[in-house]
């Protein structure tokens, strides 16, 4: 191993990945003169969607100053302001620091006062250790309406300090029931098909104020102006959660807005997921009646606080919102005043405080992440006119009209694909999708009336535009889509020698934010949009690697173990609207591998401490129907969903044995929760679950795994499930399962054989068993079922089904057919940290690990990752025989380094670059063809063989490849030789003798040193 090699991966896969490929143009959908631009210079969101990958930099130097400080999980280096309880952890990072320097003691300093005075006396606190990462507050807990400016220095072994770190600044809301004096209020007679109701109050703000909150939620979604003027850069605020059980609360500091004087406070309502339509049920008006809002105004002077809440002074009034629904769409004419008239006030109705907890927002709430112009406008067949985005996105059209004549109505109709050149609106069922706007004739080309519909959220990629009154040049220059979605940055950026693979990744983190809304959606477009618990369950790896979305998380997992019933059962989506929880596995099991996914990306005990009691509850839930057997078996479940074999009308008919996967899923949260209980330092019910999960494993291995590693039902998903979660106990076992899983694979062809839980396992399952190469055949099999099929026909987000465009353009004629779907893009997360090779092995990412999966098939790869400890990198590419890499680890972190055919070793902090000589297995790849299983790894020489019989009889016809490797099911250690025997059945199928000669011909060629078929491999 030499360390002197200072060149870069070449451009292919140089880290940072800040340019994405298109998807394939030989497909349709092709989307890259798409125009992507952040969200405005003023919004803290403006980098959110383009953010580029952190700069390349050297951690070695002097000490620096902490940067990146952070409360709880909130964005670093911006203000929180009311997002927090009374003792919020802080992290923060060290960017450069001599070589070996490990953080001995630190120091945190802290000035604190009410909101609105001056600041106290300043207090320090000395901790001692290398924690930066979740240090709990050292200081006596926050109370409401208190500010607090903290910074931080750290010092190493030798004592010497660095410089203080740059403020960041925490301020807290109303932390208890009792500082709430208003009331919510409602508009009284406003019905979810009227008008938006405007709620109003005229405040008179005195002279001498120094600083103005608005605090505020709301039953539905709400917009807060004053004057007229939008407060904040939230969408769909508060989101949605258990409402029931806990409605999270907004702050603002509006003090810049109201200035000495009177103002109008006006606030709109929409239905929201609180009134509005939920399910394919198109349930209505689930949560309540009636919208209601709860805010309350405090202007301080520095010495007193007037207190301004919802109550009787309020009024309210129509809005020029006609309609407005989640699902269906928005609806507004702009000939009425936008908040309404004020001779069309009506009293208020004032209610009682909700019986639901009233707290903090620790999530980040949806807002414009960015904005998407079109590529083009195209006419369809029946003459309407569609505008194409050129990317599946979530979030609404702004769209500005320069003319048009008072009462005349625009209409927007939204969908993902097209089919036969007409907008594809069969797969959103009962969802409307459907924007109006009536134009109030005003409009010119210097000011045009513009139309934002806020209080709605479509997915889409096309818009069908009628009774715009312009050209198609007009109109393409007149459309804006706005992507909402939560305010997460953005944590990850890939980069490979194969460009299809890149844009499978992109399509992935378009995926996460297209339904990373407030919960996390199955799907952004149709009449569903639920937090389906066993999606995230799979999907949560991959979307904390690609965001930074623990409080996204945490948020969503605080309203599913509150959903839990006593006996360990939770509800399948989260909020629950489905009403009925069920014992189910994988769905289930989210309550324990959400959390677990989030301490191990982020290092942060509360997240364990707040989960483990469900995290307990469900898998004792489990044991209890387990029994002595120790193995799941019966009852509900949804098994190994979308197996790509089950038929569209029955997606829970798979291969595996459902019991088997759900008992795989018992040992697994078992071990979970004995970890979780580790970690929080409970030795006793550590032991307990771990005894647990051992008694699992072994009645698992006894009822449905040989002693060579055959598994009951004998399917992919069993195999990934063994093998990647270490539920296999002897060498032999892991061997055979592995060979097993990778024939699985070849006789598939290469193609996804595996649903929702197996498929995001598989690639990491070959590694473990020894089958890497497989792994990234498997990645890089372009036919359907596979990950690269929707790339090559042009998708630009995760599909639901593999087909969910069929090769003929055809939209799959399941009911159940989603074009934005996560869950099959977790093999992300392999992406990330197999190939590129960079993986998280201590929480937090304290400890990594470098080991790309380097050769089958790819030249180079690159990852560059934000961890919360700072930048990590690794970069490979292959020259020749020879192997560079290039790694950056963060201070604070270690990584240790594992190259094939050398001895791994440990780095520190800083950029490290090796050159090794690979061994010749990697160089060489599958080496001269014996057998059928080495033709089969040879995808030159088996793409020859397909070809050879391709179209020579009826059966290799329709798909050749799948026939094929029919007929060589039982053959794959047989010699390459007897392929044209027995993929023409030895003659017993009349009309193969021209493929026997074709196959014949080719495996004289790519095999010719194969040994001959001997007598008993006839058969």
């Amino acid at each position: 191993m030499s360390a002197h090699r200072s060149s870069r991966p070449n451009a292919a896969c140089a880290a940072g990945a800040d340019a994405m490929p298109p998807a394939d143009s030989t497909r349709a959908g092709v989307n890259s003169a798409a125009a992507i631009s952040p969200a405005g210079p003023a919004s803290p969101a403006a980098d959110l969607l383009t953010a580029a990958a952190p700069e390349r930099t050297d951690p070695v130097g002097p000490l620096a100053a902490p940067t990146g400080l952070r409360l709880d999980h909130h964005r670093p280096d911006l203000p929180v302001l009311g997002g927090t309880g009374a003792t919020p952890a802080l992290s923060w990072q060290v960017p450069t620091a001599p070589a070996g320097w490990i953080q001995a003691r630190a120091e945190i300093e802290v000035v604190r006062g009410p909101v609105g005075a001056l600041p106290g006396t300043p207090e320090a606190a000395a901790l001692e250790g290398p924690d930066s990462l979740f240090v709990p507050w050292p200081f006596a807990p926050l109370g409401s309406r208190e500010s607090a400016a903290w910074r931080v220095r750290v010092a190493g072994d030798d004592g010497a300090w660095s410089p203080w770190s740059a403020p960041a600044v925490v301020e807290t809301g109303l932390l208890d029931p009792a500082d709430w004096t208003a009331r919510p209020i409602t508009a009284p007679g406003n019905r979810r098909t009227d008008p938006a109701p405007v709620l109003v109050r005229r405040i008179n703000v005195p002279a001498g104020t120094t600083a103005a909150r608005l605090h505020l939620t709301a039953g539905g979604t709400y917009e807060a102006f004053i004057d007229g003027v939008k407060v904040g850069a939230d969408e769909l605020a508060p989101g949605w959660t258990e409402y029931s059980r806990r409605q999270v609360v907004q702050s603002h500091d509006v003090t810049t807005a109201l200035t000495p004087g009177e103002h109008e406070l006006a606030v709109v309502l929409g239905n929201g997921w609180y009134r509005g339509h939920l399910t394919w049920a198109m349930r209505e008006a689930v949560y309540g009646q009636d919208l209601w809002l709860l805010a309350q105004v405090e202007l301080s002077d520095g010495a007193s606080t007037t207190v301004i809440g919802t109550d009787s002074d309020w009024a309210w009034r129509p809005s020029n919102i006609t309609a407005n629904d989640l699902y269906n769409g928005q609806s507004t004419d702009l000939r009425l005043p936008a908040l309404g008239a004020a001779e069309a006030e009506s009293p208020v109705a004032v209610g009682d405080l909700p019986k639901a907890a009233l707290e903090p927002t620790t999530l980040p709430l949806p807002t414009v992440v960015g904005e998407v112009r079109p590529v083009e406008v195209l006419t369809t067949p029946s003459g309407r006119r569609v505008v194409d985005l050129g990317q599946n996105l979530t979030g609404h059209v702004r769209l500005a009209v320069p003319g048009g004549q008072a009462g005349d109505v625009v209409t927007l109709r939204h969908a993902e694909v097209l089919e036969h050149g007409e907008l594809g609106t069969r797969p959103l069922r009962n969802a409307e999708c459907t924007d109006r706007v009536t134009l109030a004739g005003t409009g010119t080309p210097e000011r045009p009336e513009v139309f934002t519909p806020t209080l709605t959220q479509h997915g889409f990629r096309y818009v069908e535009v009628d009774g715009f009154p312009g050209d198609d040049n007009a109109l393409l220059a007149c459309v804006t889509a706005r992507v909402v979605s939560a305010g997460m940055e953005r944590s990850a950026w890939f980069t490979s020698s194969h460009p299809l693979v890149d844009r499978l990744v992109e399509n992935t983190r378009w995926s996460t934010i297209d339904n990373f809304i407030t919960v996390p959606t199955d799907c952004p477009q149709r009449d569903e949009r639920l937090g389906w618990t066993g999606d995230i369950g799979a999907f949560a790896p991959t979307a904390l690697s690609l965001y930074d979305a623990a409080a996204f998380l945490n948020s969503w997992t605080k309203d599913l173990a509150a959903a839990q019933t006593p006996d360990g059962a939770l509800p399948a989506v989260s909020p629950d609207v489905l009403e009925g929880n069920k014992l189910t596995c994988a769905w289930g099991d989210a309550i324990t591998l959400v959390p677990w996914a989030v301490y191990e990306a982020t290092g942060d005990p509360s997240v364990l401490a707040a989960s483990a009691e469900a995290m307990s509850c469900f898998v004792d839930g489990v044991d209890a129907v387990a029994g002595a057997s120790h193995l799941w078996r019966g009852g509900f479940q949804f098994g190994d969903w979308l197996d790509p074999d089950a038929p569209p009308d029955n997606p829970a008919a798979a291969k595996a044995d459902p019991d088997v996967v759900a008992t795989a899923y018992f040992a697994r949260s078992a071990g979970i929760t004995a970890r979780a209980w580790e970690i929080l330092g409970n030795t006793e019910r550590a032991a307990h679950y771990e005894a647990l999960a051992a008694s699992v494993r072994e009645a698992y291995l006894d009822a449905y795994v040989t002693a060579d590693g055959m598994i009951l039902s004998d399917c992919a998903t069993v195999y990934a499930q063994a093998l990647a979660w270490d539920l296999l106990d002897t060498p032999r076992r892991v061997a055979g399962a592995g060979l097993r899983l990778a024939d699985l694979v070849r006789l598939r062809s290469f193609r996804i054989s595996t649903g929702f839980v197996g498929t995001p396992l598989v690639p990491d399952a070959l590694v473990k068993g020894g089958q890497a190469a497989t792994a990234a055949r498997l990645i890089l099999e372009r036919e359907c079922p596979s990950w690269l099929y929707p790339v090559t026909m042009g998708a630009t987000t995760i599909w639901e089904r593999w087909d969910s465009m069929l090769p003929n353009g055809e939209i799959n004629p399941g009911e159940m057919t989603s074009f934005n779907h996560y869950a099959l893009g977790a093999v992300t997360q392999w992406l990330i940290t197999d190939l590129a090779g960079l993986d998280v092995i201590g929480a937090g990412g304290r400890a990594l690990r470098v080991a790309p999966q380097v050769g089958h098939g790819f030249t180079c790869a690159s990852v560059v990752r934000r961890l919360p400890l700072g930048t990590a990198r690794a970069a490979w590419e292959i020259d020749g025989d020879t192997l560079h890499i290039s790694v950056q680890v963060p201070v604070g972190a270690s990584a240790e380094l594992a190259l094939p055919g050398t001895a791994p070793e440990t780095l520190g902090h800083g950029l490290h670059e090796r050159t090794v000589t690979l061994p010749a297995q990697l160089r060489d790849g599958v080496g001269q063809i014996r057998t059928v299983r080495d033709l089969m790894d040879d995808a030159a020489a088996w793409e020859r063989v397909v070809e050879a019989v391709r179209g020579k009889h009826g059966a290799y016809m329709e798909d050749p490849a799948a026939t094929l490797t029919g007929f060589l099911t039982h053959e794959l250690d047989s010699t390459t030789k007897v392929i044209p025997g027995a993929a023409t059945m030895y003659g017993f199928i009349p009309g193969m003798e021209a493929a026997k000669a074709a196959l014949e011909a080719v495996i004289a060629e790519v095999a010719p040193n194969a040994p001959e078929v001997t007598s008993a491999e006839i058969g």
